[in-house]
């Protein structure tokens, strides 16, 4: 393969950013943030942002789905390798997993944001299973480096994919950029009490929510019924993955239908009032590849409670209570503890505080860009 001269040019990168118009939740809010901070400029560093002109489809018609697969493929296949090669590409970043098989004078780095494809296999297409296992994981081999958020996460992409560990580097991610200065003098929504806990993030089995909703009513039944629950996300559009039936029969079996609030989708300034005006973030996910909302939490000042496995006690560090969040009962404790103890609040709040200090987008960036600057490395002596 004939080298590149890099001596007098900067390394060019070339960003994936299709995955915009399908991404959700973390992942969407890693390739904004990511885009955000690339786009300010890095000194020895070009930047390309590369999309399909091509509209995505997101519904359910199993022959409209059947052609978006076969457009995702032709996109990573054939249109990306071909702009990063028109553009003089040095590497081509990709934060949805797949990276093209065949590349022209370019590496490529993935973002594998957990192990859920291989952990959670009845919750995806067997099409697109087959994709992500043969071409995906196959891509990802020929890569020099693999990006995961956590090490949870990069220990179990080992363990499935027989990646070599040593090719996949860790590094953090941050919270979303969510407005801070705008103070609304009313919520989003009326609730029955004041006080409430919250939750955000798409209804799906392994988030556990149904357990909050549990552990709302056997806080009532101790005399603290001046607390709600607030439930925001969404239905999860694949049935195999949703919890969504799970939390309404929750709330109907303990008659909680007043307390438990449920306002979907929300937006940023709304997503922002919540956090600021919560008593307490509960996150008992049975398994998280990272676990962002722990960190924007912490950016509210927000004190957390933690399922203790998984990657969340590592992100959380010593700013989190952590409990099994298969025992409901122990979740409660936790909560006492900490709405009946303000100095014990307080503590938590200052822990966050210190503990959010190590995560920035702007960091997450410099670490990218520090593999990008060894995959040229690499390349140039391959």
């Amino acid at each position: 393969m004939m080298k590149k001269n890099f001596s007098t040019k900067p390394i060019v990168v070339g960003i994936d950013i299709r995955d915009l118009k399908i991404a959700k939740t973390g992942t969407k809010t890693y390739l904004e943030e990511i885009c955000k901070e690339f786009k300010k400029g890095k000194s020895g560093f070009q930047f390309y942002f590369f999309d399909s002109p091509l509209p995505v489809y997101n519904g359910k018609n199993k022959v409209l789905k059947l052609v978006e697969h076969l457009r995702f493929f032709l996109w990573k296949q054939v249109m990306l390798p071909f702009l990063a090669a028109v553009n003089s590409c040095d590497v081509v970043f990709c934060t949805d997993f797949f990276v093209p098989y065949v590349n022209i004078n370019f590496k490529t780095i993935p973002v594998f944001h957990d192990a859920f494809f291989w952990e959670y296999p009845e919750h995806y297409n067997k099409h697109w299973l087959k994709i992500f296992h043969h071409l995906g994981v196959n891509a990802a081999k020929k890569s020099p480096y693999v990006i995961a958020p956590t090490l949870y996460a990069k220990n179990r992409i080992a363990h499935f994919s027989t990646l070599i560990p040593e090719k996949i580097i860790v590094i953090s991610e941050a919270p979303k950029t969510l407005p801070q200065n705008e103070v609304l003098s009313t919520g989003p929504i009326r609730l029955k009490t004041k006080k409430f806990f919250l939750h955000i993030g798409t209804f799906e089995k392994r988030k556990n929510i149904s357990s909050l909703v549990e552990s709302l009513h056997k806080l009532h039944r101790k005399g603290y019924t001046d607390y709600s629950l607030v439930l925001c996300g969404q239905f999860s559009p694949k049935n195999d993955m949703d919890g969504g039936v799970d939390i309404l029969n929750s709330i109907k079996k303990y008659n909680l239908g007043d307390y438990v609030i449920m306002p979907g989708y929300v937006n940023d300034h709304d997503l922002s009032w919540y956090y600021r005006n919560a008593e307490l973030y509960l996150f008992p996910s049975i398994n998280e590849g990272f676990g962002l909302p722990i960190l924007e939490a912490f950016q509210h000042q927000l004190p957390v409670i933690v399922a203790n496995n998984t990657c969340l006690p590592e992100v959380g560090g010593n700013a989190v209570l952590t409990f099994d969040p298969f025992h409901v009962d122990e979740l409660v404790e936790k909560i006492i503890l900490i709405i009946a103890d303000a100095e014990f609040r307080a503590t938590l709040i200052e822990n966050g505080n210190n503990r959010l200090a190590e995560f920035s987008w702007k960091n997450t960036a410099n670490e990218l860009l520090a593999v990008f600057k060894a995959t040229q490395k690499h390349y140039t002596e391959s």
